[in-house]
């Protein structure tokens, strides 16, 4: 089983490897810049930094989520334009909460990059260990990317609901209780869950040093609820589908591959008035 995380000790020991790409996705949804001026100030040498907003989510409609994603296209230029191709090594590191990292890490195998891995920890455990940090903004050397987009790695809020009466579906939702409930609801226009979702909120899935909690304890507490469901049939959902990537990296760390994303998540799904919508 080949985990999709990455250690620090690995990640030090591959620093100067040009076959090796950091990539920084700190973000904070509240305030959106800071991001941008904590990698400003210091960040792992050589990692290069993408936005969620700028780099990582394409154009709004209204109905398609708050992070839909970019045109594939764009999105590749901007990869090679970062170095990125099929020879190299993609480490993705955020502050340490896993809420933005799975989006990188996701959107790069969608694209059909298979060499990707999550720093395990994030920012937090990497400064914890007094590991070497810079201010330097690194000059890439530009590449081409080829992409072979994988459709399968997503699922549309249709076949959601075509799925919903038989239950055809084991949909994970990553959003805090009181909003899996619709107790409150802070950001979307309506509360609560899609019908039959179960809730786990991807904080569950670390240990109180920061980091994934071990493969057998995460495939022990995901068995309990998904039950036989596996692969394509779990959806991942949250938000705006980006938290709830930290179930799937979970998931795959554990052993469990092959789930999809719901890219639009809870922001799309609420945004139509003919969907069910479920509380409690």
């Amino acid at each position: 089983m080949n985990s999709p995380l990455t250690s620090t000790a690995t990640l030090a020991a591959h620093l100067d490897d040009p076959d090796w790409i950091i990539v920084d996705v700190r973000f904070d949804l509240t305030n959106p810049n800071w991001g941008r001026q904590a990698y400003a100030a210091s960040h792992i040498p050589a990692a290069q930094f993408m936005d969620l907003n700028d780099d990582l989510a394409g154009k709004k409609t209204g109905r398609n989520g708050r992070h839909p994603l970019p045109d594939p296209a764009a999105f590749a230029a901007k990869l090679g334009a970062m170095g990125i191709d099929r020879s190299k090594h993609v480490v993705v590191y955020d502050q340490g909460t896993t809420m933005f990292v799975g989006r990188l890490w996701w959107m790069l195998r969608w694209l059909g990059h298979e060499a990707v891995t999550v720093l395990d920890g994030g920012y937090a455990a990497w400064e914890k260990e007094l590991r070497v940090i810079s201010s330097a903004i690194p000059k890439p050397i530009p590449t081409e990317f080829v992409s072979h987009i994988q459709t399968q790695m997503q699922i549309s809020s249709d076949a959601i609901v075509s799925g919903l009466a038989q239950r055809a579906h084991a949909i994970v939702d990553a959003r805090s209780n009181e909003r899996f409930t619709g107790a409150v609801e802070p950001i979307d226009p309506v509360g609560g869950h899609i019908p039959g979702a179960v809730n786990r909120p991807f904080p569950q899935n670390l240990g109180a040093d920061g980091k994934f909690l071990p493969a057998a304890q995460l495939r022990a507490q995901f068995d309990a609820f998904l039950g036989a469901k596996r692969g394509a049939e779990i959806i991942h959902s949250c938000g705006s589908g980006v938290s709830s990537l930290s179930n799937m990296l979970a998931m795959e760390h554990a052993g469990i591959t092959g789930s999809r994303l719901y890219v639009g998540s809870w922001s799309e799904w609420s945004s139509d008035a003919s969907r069910a919508v479920a509380k409690g």
